[in-house]
């Protein structure tokens, strides 16, 4: 079983933040992959999907905690559905240490200040899991504080790149369910 964790914010209010990054992916993610409607499940805090690919389950999940807390709705998740964190847990998000429009695959990094990786971290108390870093960093981002800057709407500019920002991403996915993470990561870490 692949566990994939989008990361955002719940509400409308977040829906175009650079935060919700991990959400927009995973929905395209779904579409692209004719994945059933995400339904809530109040015993994980999170939105969840199921399919399978290669015949290889797949769970998509938006934890339905704020970024703060995502790692709770990862830990209830793997409570009850027991998975090896090193080659079945795939976080995906923004990274404000990645130029925009860039992704890279990683494993067993620090958080870098991300609070949702952070939580994800202290819950399974372990960084050794692969993460999907898409990048939203800019010369902008180095004026504004951290924290406004994530929860800001894309600008019109990376509005017109972000679907095919979005698309890579997705693609990287689907790369590594299918070919495992050493293509995925000779493929798209450049």
């Amino acid at each position: 079983m692949y566990l994939i964790v989008g990361l955002g914010n719940p509400g409308k209010k977040f829906q175009k933040t650079r935060h919700n990054l991990g959400f927009l992916v995973l929905n395209f993610f779904a579409k692209k992959n004719k994945f059933p409607k995400f339904k809530l499940e109040k015993s994980f805090l999170a939105l969840i999907s199921k399919k399978k690919i290669n015949k290889k389950e797949v769970v998509l999940m938006k934890p339905y905690t704020f970024m703060n807390q995502s790692g709770m709705a990862v830990k209830l998740f793997i409570q009850k559905n027991p998975i090896e964190y090193e080659s079945s847990l795939l976080v995906v998000h923004d990274d404000l240490d990645i130029p925009f429009g860039k992704i890279k695959i990683s494993f067993g990094k620090s958080s870098g200040g991300h609070k949702g990786v952070e939580s994800i971290i202290e819950n399974l108390n372990t960084k050794n899991f692969l993460r999907l870093r898409v990048g939203i960093g800019q010369k902008e981002s180095l004026k504004i504080q951290k924290v406004n800057f994530v929860l800001q709407n894309f600008s019109e500019k990376e509005m017109k790149e972000l679907k095919n920002i979005i698309e890579k991403a997705s693609l990287a996915i689907n790369v590594l369910i299918k070919n495992g993470v050493q293509r995925a990561m000779s493929e798209f870490n450049k």
